[in-house]
């Protein structure tokens, strides 16, 4: 298969490139000219934006720029440079011409400061994809951010409830969430033990972000986690001059609702104010797979000409009901004799498989009790001060505190006393050592901390020094709210309490200097240490005390060739270091302790654009050292057990292109193409016959979740208003565990959405703008994710799973009403 991907990759490409080709003959005159400030300075790395195409360039080192083979007609020019005033420019081209360019400074520091510093810019040899604001908003109603990147190349999404609203996920090039950096305005966000960003806990986010970053690979230094997959960087939405107020509803299948209201005082004297109230609710595909969310996003600062202080407080409280099991294979496939396995192996009770045995194939949920819930509130407070020390020098401190707490709820009938720490009850002669029991496990976490950089740009050098200091400090605990037969124990009784605490500090230089127009080159030197210590008493009384101390060294470099306006070569290299999370610890076998994970990235792009046509691809391998990989065993909640391998490797080529086809219609598309391998890897499965595992040595082997072949399509059209968006994605095959067996695996989908709006212009309001979405269009049957655990009983093979299906055809009807 990989080998016919690649014949029907040489030929789509030759034919890309022929017309490439085609559309430089038809081309004709140049345009160029200089950018400078209002004393007649010249301003490199301003950048100049063709609007309605493709083309974009920044000028040299003495503030020129060019673009050439333009055909004759009208053009939009928006010039922008950071600290100055923006200006667009319409022209008329009918031969060649020079255009100069004056921009104004600001009279206040934009918002982009914030984030410069941790953003990958034009000439950084990293692959990255912007995803912008009106993107952003055309897709947001009410579904999370992780299914509105899904579109994004090597992106992979996926829901527990099985409709986009409540827990959500994605892979990057196959790596999991918790080895994806995030930060929102250079803030980390990843939490610090479980390395994952739980979208649940900010619901509607996406209405506060004006843009994101997504860098693939190991990407440019960020404070927080290691970046083992790819970084994410959110921006939060810039100032707005003018006053506003925004009213948003939408409205769709399983009872989804989603209204957000948002307002903003305009900049005024310098001060500005915005705020945002959410509530989304939805009752999922899933059975019993509720969500609750409310969320409030409110900023304000004082914007002034030198500096500017910020501050952002952000707030979400969720309640979801739990469909974190998914739905056994045998359910799905509708196998009777299967699922009564499960009771006749003692994996669940015979209720749960009658239970089972009813209920539809694809919408499952092992759960009845009526409050079986996820609670979690989550407040983030976060301050900028943003200072120019002097026309090319500029400071960054970020001050921030996230507060966390909640618990999710469980009935637990017939369950053993002795797991509670309690004795058994004697009532009348009866010795009872079982009840029924309803029991909460917490989450009562702090974190906090500080991030700066110091960036100082000339004509051919931009150098950023800066770094982070941040400390978590998490208490794990679990509290019995009822018990059947109680004995002595009483509401709240605490059987288990463990704390974590994490001191996470870095500190980075990264130079990108231009040699000449054409080439310039990349460092970029991180030192990262953390101090990570465990103590007290996990669920099942083991004692977890334990302390991990870890000093990395993150070294990257690149090089990129700008070879004109139209093509671009870079490559880089980079080193990343990823200490283990707390469940690798936790889960861990008794004198097993994982070691950290080390990645070496190689990354080697092409870019091409034109007025009518964009192409660029990416070709990668990442060499991984110790990479902890799935072991196809669960702990108690579903969270997989991982172990160090010492040798395992990803590899491919991303693939995206363009083309504007006729005025008004837009084709955009990604493919990539993966090799995804573990070296001498060993599984190990329990047996239950003879107690302990069973060791078979498999060799070489698919990493999980890993699919060979990822695409996107977007046909998108726009007219007077009007807009209508046609995407597909199609994932290949994916393992569920890393043994490349055919009987574990997600079969491949091929899925597409429908995405209509229309704007209508009014007197009395700004405009109204009318959406609709049909997701899932062609009604695919299909699963995202999955966990699997195997054991051996009577000499044969057995496994207990979960698969989660998602929603079939759906949709979601909104207005969005703008004063």
């Amino acid at each position: 298969m990989f080998k016919q991907m690649n014949s029907v990759l040489r030929r789509a490409t030759l034919l890309i490139v022929l017309q490439f080709v085609c559309f430089v003959g038809f081309s004709q005159f140049s345009l160029k000219g200089k950018v400078t400030d209002n004393s007649g300075n010249a301003l490199p790395g301003a950048a100049i934006a063709v609007k309605g195409t493709y083309l974009g360039t920044v000028t040299n080192s003495y503030g020129e720029y060019q673009f050439k083979n333009l055909k004759a007609g009208d053009y939009q020019l928006i010039i922008s440079f950071l600290g100055y005033k923006s200006i667009e420019k319409s022209i008329e081209l009918k031969d060649s011409q020079v255009l100069d360019f004056e921009l104004s400074p600001s009279a206040i520091l934009a918002d982009e400061v914030l984030v410069a510093a941790t953003r990958a810019g034009s000439k950084t040899p990293v692959a990255v994809t912007n995803v912008k604001k009106e993107e952003i908003a055309s897709k947001n109603m009410g579904r999370d951010i992780p299914v509105i990147l899904s579109s994004t190349p090597s992106f992979v999404s996926t829901t527990d409830a099985g409709a986009g609203v409540g827990y959500t996920g994605f892979r990057v090039r196959g790596t999991d969430a918790n080895r994806i950096n995030v930060t929102i305005d250079g803030i980390p966000l990843n939490d610090s033990e479980s390395h994952g960003v739980f979208w649940v806990n900010m619901p509607d986010f996406a209405s506060s972000v004006e843009d994101i970053q997504i860098q693939r690979g190991v990407g440019t230094s960020t404070n927080g986690a290691a970046a083992f997959g790819a970084t994410i960087n959110l921006q939060t939405s810039k100032v707005s001059e003018e006053a506003y107020a925004e009213l948003a509803s939408s409205a769709g299948s399983f009872k989804t609702f989603k209204n957000t209201l948002k307002f903003g005082t305009g900049l005024k004297n310098g001060f500005a104010f915005d705020a945002r109230l959410s509530k989304i609710t939805s009752d999922g595909f899933i059975d019993r797979a509720e969500s609750d969310l409310q969320s409030i996003f409110l900023s304000g600062g004082y914007y002034g000409e030198k500096t500017s202080i910020k501050a952002n407080f952000f707030t979400g409280k969720e309640q979801t009901y739990q469909a974190w099991n998914g739905v056994p294979s045998v359910r799905l496939n509708n196998d009777e004799e299967g699922m009564q396995r499960y009771a006749d192996h003692w994996l669940v009770s015979q209720d749960i498989v009658d239970h089972m045995k009813a209920s539809d194939s694809r919408t499952y949920n092992q759960y009845t009790y009526e409050n079986e819930t996820d609670n979690y509130w989550q407040k983030h407070s976060q301050l900028f001060l943003t200072h120019l020390l002097s026309e090319k020098t500029k400071l960054n401190i970020g001050l921030h505190y996230t507060h966390g707490e909640g618990y999710y709820e469980q009935y637990k009938p017939e369950d053993k006393l002795s797991k509670y720490g309690l004795d058994p009850i004697v009532i009348g002669g009866e010795t009872i050592d079982r009840t029924d029991v309803i029991r909460r496990k917490w989450l009562n976490n702090d974190f906090y901390g500080a991030v700066f950089s110091i960036s100082h740009s000339t004509s051919t050098l931009n150098v950023v020094w800066g770094g982070a200091w941040n400390k978590y400090d998490g208490d794990h605990y679990g509290r019995i709210r009822w018990m059947k037969n109680a004995g002595d124990a009483f509401i709240d009784h605490e059987y288990y309490f463990n704390n974590g605490t994490k001191k996470d500090y870095n500190t980075y230089v990264k130079t990108n200097l231009s040699l000449s127009d054409v080439f310039s080159v990349y460092a970029d030197l991180q030192l990262r240490g953390i101090d990570y210590k465990i103590k007290g008493v996990d669920d099942d009384f083991r004692d977890l005390t334990q302390d991990h101390d870890f000093l990395f060294f993150n070294p990257k470099a690149g090089l990129n060739i700008q070879l004109n306006n139209s093509n671009r070569i870079y490559g880089s290299f980079a080193v990343a270091n990823r200490e283990p999370n707390r469940s690798n610890y936790t889960d861990a076998e008794v004198g097993k302790t994982p070691t950290s994970e080390r990645l070496f990235d190689y990354e080697f792009g092409y870019k091409y654009t034109s007025a009518k046509a964009f192409f660029e691809t990416n070709l990668y391998y990442m060499d991984y050292k110790d990479q902890l990989v799935l072991t196809g065993q669960i702990n108690d909640v579903g969270s997989a057990i991982m172990v160090n391998v010492e040798d395992s490797y990803r590899m491919g080529i991303e693939i995206s292109g363009g083309i504007k086809i006729t005025k008004g219609l837009d084709w955009s598309g990604n493919l990539t193409l993966s090799r995804n391998k573990i070296k001498n890897f060993t599984e190990y499965v329990d047996d239950w016959d003879n107690g302990g595992q069973i060791a078979t040595d498999l060799g070489t082997t698919n990493l999980a979740f890993s699919p060979e072949l990822s695409a996107n399509s977007m046909f998108t059209y726009k007219n007077s208003g009007f807009m209508a968006q046609l995407s597909s994605q199609f994932v290949d095959d994916q393992y569920i565990d890393n043994s490349s067996s055919a009987s574990r695996k997600l079969d491949s989908y091929f899925v597409s959405n429908l995405n209509l709006s229309y704007e209508i212009k009014c007197n009395l309001i700004k405009n109204v703008k009318l959406h609709l979405q049909v997701n899932n269009l062609f009604d695919e049957e299909y699963e995202s994710n999955a966990w699997i655990y195997s054991y051996v009983l009577g000499g044969q093979r057995y496994a207990m799973d979960g698969y989660f299906p998602q929603a079939g055809t759906n949709f979601l009807a909104g207005v969005t009403v703008r004063f």
